[in-house]
């Protein structure tokens, strides 16, 4: 018989390398990479900001039709009229003084 061997094998320190390297290389890739933890965690935050700036935009459309409806022919808001021919046109009544 031969003697007992007192210092591991080559092989399997190969082994052990070979797969901490690997075990390294995939826990940085779930964490940094570009499906990791930190890309998901910015991708469910520009979500909420979009969601957000698509609530606004909702509620700005909706303004905006209630104004066009206000002033459509069918239901047509002289208040709305008169504030936006003085706004837009830079209107005046003839009874009103300007100041500047």
């Amino acid at each position: 018989m031969g003697r007992p061997r007192k210092t591991p094998a080559f092989g399997a320190a190969v082994f052990f390398t070979i797969v901490f390297m690997l075990g390294s290389y995939f826990t940085f890739a779930s964490v940094q990479g570009d499906f990791g933890l930190f890309r998901r965690i910015q991708i469910e935050a520009e979500a909420e900001l979009l969601r957000s700036e698509a609530a606004t935009l909702h509620a700005e459309v909706a303004i905006l039709r209630n104004r066009t409806r206000r002033l459509s022919d069918d239901f047509l808001d002289l208040d709305l009229l008169d504030q936006q021919a003085r706004e837009v046109l830079g209107m005046v009544r003839g009874d009103e003084v300007v100041l500047r």
